[in-house]
């Protein structure tokens, strides 16, 4: 459970050139200002649009939402300038319905 707590997102904007791998690395090292040591792993969302960001340790992790306020500018290499929401991932409770369950199964909460 607290690896999730230990992850950010960076959201681009939906109208925002696609990200490439050039673009992750200057949020990462030049806008977030994050060092080699303080990162485990990062991951492109298949939209390519969203980056999260695992920490080693969760205060860093408080430290860059709290000094980014959850939303950071991000100069593309074309020069186009897009706007980066930032935001902890964290684990949501979710109601999900199953059909057909045997009724020996069936609970009431």
């Amino acid at each position: 459970m607290t690896e999730r707590q230990q992850r950010i997102v960076c959201a681009f904007d939906q109208r925002s050139p696609r990200v490439s791998e050039f673009d992750i690395h200057e949020l990462v090292y030049e806008t977030l200002h994050l060092q080699e040591h303080e990162v485990v792993m990062i991951q492109i969302g298949v939209s390519r649009r969203h980056v999260y960001i695992k920490f080693r340790d969760p205060q860093r992790m408080q430290a860059i939402l709290t000094a980014t306020q959850g939303q950071e500018d991000f100069r593309h290499e074309n020069g186009e300038i897009s706007e980066v929401l930032i935001g902890a991932v964290g684990l949501r409770m979710r109601r999900v319905r199953v059909v057909s369950l045997p009724p020996k199964w069936k609970t009431r909460p």
